[in-house]
């Protein structure tokens, strides 16, 4: 691959090194990926602390968690504690970021971080700013309120859908999420080492415990189905509610979790299948987690898992409570027969981390040598 000498990149984001999720796990995952390549400094700035041996470098800012703030007054732009958190970030970031340091700095946090990146510059200049849709395209739709204000220089859509809507608006790319294709791979159950429900078939939801993710509706649709076990992992303020009517529901076929990330993969491979019923994902990691690990998916029918799964997931309206419970059925049955055998190789080709982050690579070089041509979409 042809590389820009002394590419400069700074990914900016206050949950860097301190939590392992979302953004910051795909973050911290491309990093990793684009400090191997010739030609390629990197730099992460948030507020965890320093790890050893990282292929970055990493500068620390500070941070106010968000539990202080969860009943403070909610207002625009403070829509959510959140936001909260995201300003006390800024103090923190404007001391240690040199806007002279890096060619492009890339960040999907708004509005605080993304003003701050824009306004700091040195010697009137400043780098290339890019934006990544993982929590959703909002602020890029510049419909209103302080999302009036959102600009970039290029914009990273993390699905089809978020490509058309902006793709003739700002300079776009189409780049999915990845994944460890070595730990997330085939394996044995070890669903009795992991102290999970005995029952069988067991279903698996992998959600933050909130409205948009509709987990009462996905554990209803579990619990008509004779003998199974349901096992939720997550967390978040409608844990009670679940765990309630899952109790009332399942009795001991019903188990919540929270794992360490490494844990994951053992997790996915004890299940019969995996059951999401949020409507709307920036992208969904856990589908393609699932997947390699050899387990059928079943998911809302929409376009951006279908992009991402393709034959490999079962898609129906989960607002319809008997189709999600038939769509299980039909799942179950389906990992009994087995995926085709050259699946995880598939889903490497095109979601390994290394080849996200070259898509990534692709995409700053032509935002940084604009006379470059190339497509900008996988």
């Amino acid at each position: 691959m042809k590389t820009t000498p002394n590419m400069r990149v700074a990914f900016v984001l206050p949950g860097l090194h301190l939590v392992n999720r979302g953004a910051e796990a795909a973050f911290e995952a491309i990093a990793r990926e684009l400090a191997a390549m010739p030609g390629v400094d990197v730099t992460l700035i948030g507020a965890g602390e320093p790890r050893d041996n990282t292929p970055y470098r990493f500068l620390q800012a500070g941070l106010i968690p968000r539990e202080k703030f969860r009943r403070w007054p909610s207002f625009p732009p403070f829509r959510t504690e959140y936001r909260y958190e995201e300003l006390t970030f800024i103090k923190g970031l404007w001391r240690v970021y040199d806007p002279a340091a890096y060619d492009a700095v890339l960040t999907c946090s708004y509005p605080f971080v993304q003003w701050a990146l824009r306004a700091k510059k040195k010697k009137g200049k400043r780098p290339a700013l890019i934006f990544v849709t993982e929590n959703g395209d909002w602020a890029a739709r510049r419909l209103n309120m302080e999302y009036r204000f959102f600009n970039c220089d290029g914009l990273v859509c993390t699905n089809p859908e978020y490509y058309r809507r902006h793709e003739h608006t700002f300079k776009s790319a189409l780049i999915p999420n990845g994944i460890d294709v070595a730990a997330f791979s085939p394996g044995p159950d070890v669903r009795e080492d992991m102290n999970l429900p005995k029952a069988s078939p067991l279903i698996l939801m992998v959600s933050a415990l909130i409205p948009s993710k509709h987990p009462a509706a996905g554990i209803r649709a579990a619990a008509k189905i004779p003998g199974a076990a349901l096992v939720i992992a997550g967390n978040g303020p409608l844990h009670e509610e679940c765990d309630a009517l899952g109790k009332e529901l399942m009795g001991e076929r019903y188990q919540r979790v929270t794992l360490p990330a490494d844990q994951m993969p053992n997790l996915y491979r004890s299940a019969d299948v995996l059951l999401h019923m949020s409507r709307e994902e920036a992208f969904g990691n856990i589908y393609i987690e699932a997947a390699a690990c050899g387990l059928p998916v079943v998911a809302h029918d929409y376009e951006t898992p279908r992009w991402i799964l393709n034959e490999l997931g079962l898609f129906v309206d989960s607002s319809n409570e008997d189709a999600v419970t038939d769509a299980l059925r039909n799942a179950i049955a389906k990992k009994h027969e087995g995926q085709p055998a050259d699946t995880h190789e598939q889903l490497a080709r095109r979601f390994a981390w290394t080849v996200v982050a070259g898509q990534y690579h692709d995409f700053l070089r032509r935002i940084l040598n604009p006379t470059e041509n190339g497509s900008d979409h996988e």
